[in-house]
């Protein structure tokens, strides 16, 4: 009997222990969180994870969580700042208008992130890579155009326009771009100028696009119906799932 509810018990406890964590950008608070594999031998990779245009959420815990399934570090950062949380889409699309609209500002909230990351035990500083949805990959992006200190970079259903003030030069971080097919918020010539940007840059990147798949592919909360523009699609989310895999597998 007691073996028995021994056995339960242990059965019963977390495999993983993600937790809140504090950082700042500066004066600005902010209120990330972490998930790290619940044994660490030596020293494993870190994978920051920016959150889409509603700011941090439990979708980017979940990935988080996933994350330190596979064995990494994973803080998914906030952007926004702490208790900054948009009460609709509206709200929502101006929040996220003026970090795209200042590229700078958002280099830097991304940037203090994988500091910040860089600084979590069992973390190895030097195998560290940025992924994001939506508005977060996006985000993805500005972390390989900034020349920040990451191995690679993932973009799932992120906008892919080139800022007009992108000064040229060379991208060093690899770059997967995981895209819906028919995602309405990402229009035929956003994809060719992003492309004929890498191609400038001389970046090592690839580029997928999922057929069937709109805008916000991978998050169940978008519901099903791809006439709004946005809208979950499980086969597009489990294969570019397991493209980020093989990707990090190649860049760490």
């Amino acid at each position: 009997m007691r073996r028995a509810a021994l056995a339960l018990s242990l059965a019963a406890l977390p495999v993983l222990a993600g937790q809140p964590l504090t950082y700042a950008d500066g004066s600005t608070k902010l209120a990330g969180y972490v998930a790290r594999p619940a044994v660490i031998q030596g020293k494993v990779p870190g994978v920051v994870v920016i959150h889409q245009w509603m700011g941090l959420t439990d979708h980017e815990r979940r990935v988080s969580d996933d994350l330190a399934k596979l064995g990494y570090v994973a803080l998914a950062a906030d952007i926004y700042g702490e208790g900054v949380h948009p009460k609709d889409t509206g709200e929502a699309g101006k929040l996220a208008g003026t970090y795209l609209g200042d590229r700078a500002l958002y280099r830097r909230r991304i940037a203090a992130a994988i500091e910040r990351l860089k600084a979590q035990k069992g973390v190895d500083g030097g195998r560290v890579a940025v992924i994001g949805f939506c508005f977060g990959g996006s985000g993805a992006l500005e972390a390989a155009r900034g020349d920040l200190p990451v191995k690679g970079v993932v973009c799932f259903h992120g906008l892919l326009g080139v800022p007009a003030d992108q000064p040229p030069g060379s991208i060093t971080a690899k770059v997967l771009v995981c895209h819906g097919a028919d995602d309405p918020y990402v229009p035929a010539k956003d994809v060719a100028a992003f492309q004929d940007e890498m191609r400038q840059a001389k970046a090592d990147y690839v580029f997928v696009a999922y057929a069937g798949a709109v805008h916000a592919f991978t998050q169940k909360e978008a519901g099903n119906d791809n006439s709004k523009g946005a809208a979950y699609n499980e086969a597009a989310h489990r294969r570019s799932w397991q493209h980020m895999q093989d990707f990090f597998k190649e860049i760490f």
